[in-house]
């Protein structure tokens, strides 16, 4: 049953669960996502319009996590803390996902249709990242905290930074591109020729001044 995948998955991802009664009672993650399967099962499979937004609603009042009723959550999902969560309409999460607070998972407002991210299986996206738009989030991916994730990321891989970059897959340190020595930009003579150009453009309005009026300036 996924309400008791979704609880098992808060006794393994956090230390600080003592017990089921606890988990069922403060843990305003697991009160968001059981909201959040009652109201997609009233949007998805029943069709029911309005009641299952109103859920999303009073959910997001009650615990500041906000689930779309059409997104698609797989078991073993947890939200830890979760204050800020945004998960939109149209995203697709795996099994085992953990959030932590502040995580977007959005569109950039341009598209139509399928328009939030995929998120594939046993994925971590940490504290304030975004993922924005319909790209697809492989398996067994970390997402650093902060960071803003625009491009599609393969399986088994670590992403940071703004825009998100990978910097390790499958267990490796990814390599920037090496630094090609012989070509190397060279601001002094940059510069030098911006100052030629500008030179240039000078001594061509003089002598046209000078074709159009003498060697001598006109008198005012």
């Amino acid at each position: 049953m996924t309400i008791i995948d979704d609880v098992k998955s808060v006794f393994e991802r956090d230390p600080a669960a003592r017990n089921t009664l606890e988990v069922l009672l403060c843990y305003s993650g697991l009160h968001a996502l059981i909201l959040h399967r009652i109201a997609h099962f009233l949007h998805a499979r029943l069709r029911i319009p309005i009641l299952p937004r109103i859920i999303s609603q009073l959910s997001r009042f009650f615990t500041g996590i906000e689930i779309h009723p059409g997104a698609t959550i797989g078991k073993g999902f947890f939200i830890d803390h979760g204050m800020g969560v945004v998960i939109g309409e149209t995203t697709e999460i795996g099994d085992y996902v953990l959030l932590y607070q502040g995580v977007s998972l959005a569109g950039t407002g341009k598209e139509t249709g399928k328009r939030h991210p995929t998120i594939g299986n046993n994925v971590v996206i940490g504290a304030g990242a975004v993922v924005l738009g319909p790209i697809t989030v492989g398996n067994n991916v970390r997402i650093g905290a902060g960071s803003v994730v625009l491009k599609p990321v393969p399986d088994n891989c670590t992403v940071v930074g703004v825009p998100g970059r990978i910097v390790r897959q499958d267990g490796e340190k990814v390599v920037c591109a090496p630094l090609d020595h012989s070509n190397l930009p060279d601001p002094v003579q940059e510069r030098i020729e911006s100052l030629h150009h500008e030179l240039e453009i000078v001594e061509d309005i003089i002598r046209k001044w000078k074709e159009r009026f003498g060697e001598k300036p006109m008198e005012v």
